[in-house]
């Protein structure tokens, strides 16, 4: 195969967005004039993508929200049909955002535009009849989790498990108190993370009740400083606009999230592969999910496991404490902060939640494994 080849990538959301830059970066390594097109951001154009199409407009959760922003999201899908018709890729890389994608796959597969999926739709937690549309649509799935494999394994669906890339890619060197000092926070202060999510729709529903959460325990502890990073594609304007609501004091940092991380004594997050981040450096955390009414009560019909948070869904253990809904709220978040901030084992619970995570989480060298395989799927094309 000649290292000339043409990929597009879709990533849809920001999660989605990083595994498909680490994914780049590998195959820029391999095959560094391959030409690789997508829909995404910073990240992947910084790893060497074309970007033709930003994804905040695509990056909308819940149901009825996505229904509000319909009319775009199907302009940029039909844009990208024409792209494909147009430019015929050697191979069309999608990843996770399964509600645009798997439409994408059906349209590639008409066109003989073979497809690799990239990071499985949660097909073992809900809709699990996409597998027949993923059988009929896509060339072979790249799947992160050890125990998703077997699933499309028996439904005849062409499946390798790559490995997260998260094992290789979450690491600091910094102590906590060395990064504290790195974020100018006063190495005494215990720091309270909030991190709201990188879907404007996310940081509308959470962002103001994490930021009641900390004004209430500041109120209380002097000796506390919040920080909120600042997720891909979010300008700080818009985050601004909630703090100012707020008399807390609250630091935004935009890049070095690992460090921040581990500069955190406690984190609340919204359920995502970031969970999976914070759990991996063994920083002290609790999950929140909060959407629409009636998507809630929509995807609580569907939705067939007992957990929402990676690492528990991983493990099949309550090992992250999840709030949904109606719990997301300031007085629970308080309670659950506190107790994260000032348990003696806090930090002891957090690090056997890092082992346990690291162990199910499969092999190491995920970016690398589906690169390699998206390179043997261009050969088979082009013998």
């Amino acid at each position: 195969m000649s290292e000339n080849g043409q990929i597009f990538i879709v990533a849809g959301e920001a999660s989605g967005e990083a595994h498909a830059a680490r994914l780049i970066t590998a195959l820029k390594r391999r095959a560094p004039h391959l030409y690789i097109g997508g829909i995404g951001g910073e990240a992947m154009r910084a790893a060497g993508a074309d970007i033709v199409q930003d994804f905040d407009e695509l990056a909308v959760m819940g149901l009825f929200e996505v229904l509000k922003s319909y009319s775009r999201i199907k302009s940029i899908f039909n844009e990208t049909v024409s792209r494909l018709k147009r430019e015929r890729p050697d191979l069309l890389i999608l990843v996770d955002y399964p509600g645009f994608n798997l439409k994408l796959a059906k349209q590639a597969k008409k066109l003989n535009i073979p497809v690799l999926y990239y990071i499985s739709p949660k097909v073992w937690a809900w809709r699990p009849r996409r597998i027949k549309q993923i059988k009929k649509t896509v060339d072979h799935m790249a799947v992160l989790f050890p125990f998703e494999e077997p699933i499309y394994q028996q439904a005849g669906v062409p499946v390798t498990c790559v490995g997260h890339p998260l094992v290789d890619a979450v690491s600091t060197e910094m102590t906590s108190d060395a990064a504290k000092l790195k974020f100018n926070l006063v190495p005494q202060h215990r720091v309270i993370g909030l991190f709201p999510g990188s879907r404007r729709s996310e940081i509308e529903a959470l962002l103001p009740i994490m930021l009641a959460a900390a004004e209430r325990i500041q109120q209380r502890h002097f000796d506390v400083s919040v920080v909120l990073p600042l997720a891909p594609g979010i300008p700080f304007d818009y985050v601004k606009t909630f703090i100012e609501q707020t008399r807390l004091p609250v630091q935004v940092v935009q890049g070095d999230f690992y460090d921040l991380i581990k500069a955190c004594d406690a984190i609340v997050a919204a359920s995502g592969t970031v969970t999976l981040e914070i759990a991996l450096l063994g920083t002290p955390h609790l999950l929140v999910y909060k959407v629409s009414p009636w998507t809630y009560r929509i995807l609580k019909r569907l939705v067939k496991i007992p957990h929402v948070g990676l690492c528990n869904i991983m493990t099949n253990k309550p090992l992250v404490t999840e709030l949904l809904q109606e719990d997301v709220n300031a007085v629970r978040l308080d309670q659950l902060l506190t107790d994260l901030l000032t348990h003696p084992h806090s930090k002891q619970r957090a690090e056997k939640v890092q082992q346990q995570v690291r162990s199910a989480l499969g092999p190491t060298g995920g970016a690398d494994n589906a690169a390699q395989l998206v390179l043997k799927m261009m050969q088979r094309k082009n013998d």
